[in-house]
């Protein structure tokens, strides 16, 4: 938490998440959240997101639905989330047991100006996964909530659905590698091992 908030800090939240990830794969959505899971370390296991606004959870969803044997979580802010609020449904209709979805909720378009977003005005995301058919929602406001969160993300039964409520502080950029070709391709090789390069 920041001094003279009560909200948490966004990248204390996604290295707790992240801590001794072992074999997660990690969907990053665009903009800060891709930026803080960079500054939780660059791996191998992790798409960050440079373009497509709203498809990191459609995108998580695939990964998953393709790897049922790995765990995949997405990590995403609440404006990229809003923009694919649809992709709720499609995830609580094929119930990938696999798939975590976390939105770290600032109330704010960081990438563009930090204009409210509707999340600020009383639009409720959880709920919205709740009524989608989310089995597990949740709405993370605390240290111990986030501890929480982190062992249902690495051992928990999916899908499961969380907004974490953070400090809409602005933090210097840690970018992640940008080349698209070379982030897939080392995904599918932490993956698939030698036989990526055979597909």
């Amino acid at each position: 938490m920041t001094k003279g908030s009560n909200l948490l800090r966004r990248r204390a939240v996604v290295g707790e998440l992240l801590r001794d990830r072992g074999d997660l794969l990690c969907i990053a959505g665009l903009g800060a959240s891709a930026w803080d899971v960079t500054a939780a370390g660059d791996h191998p296991r992790t798409m960050p997101l440079w373009g497509g606004m709203g498809g990191a959870a459609m995108i998580g969803l695939g990964l998953a639905l393709a790897q049922p044997k790995e765990r995949v979580t997405v990590i995403t802010g609440d404006g990229e989330m809003l923009m694919g609020i649809g992709s709720l449904a499609t995830i609580a209709v094929q119930k990938p047991k696999n798939l975590s979805v976390i939105v770290l909720d600032n109330e704010h378009y960081g990438e563009t100006g930090m204009q409210e977003t509707h999340t600020r005005f009383g639009v409720d995301l959880v709920g919205m996964a709740k009524a989608a058919g989310f089995p597990d929602t949740r709405l993370v406001q605390t240290t111990d909530e986030v501890k929480k969160l982190r062992d249902a993300v690495h051992n928990g039964e999916g899908p499961l659905f969380a907004v974490v409520k953070i400090d809409p502080e602005k933090l210097p950029l840690v970018l992640p590698p940008s080349e698209g070709a070379h982030l897939k391709n080392r995904m599918r090789e932490a993956i698939l091992g030698a036989e990526a390069h055979l597909a």
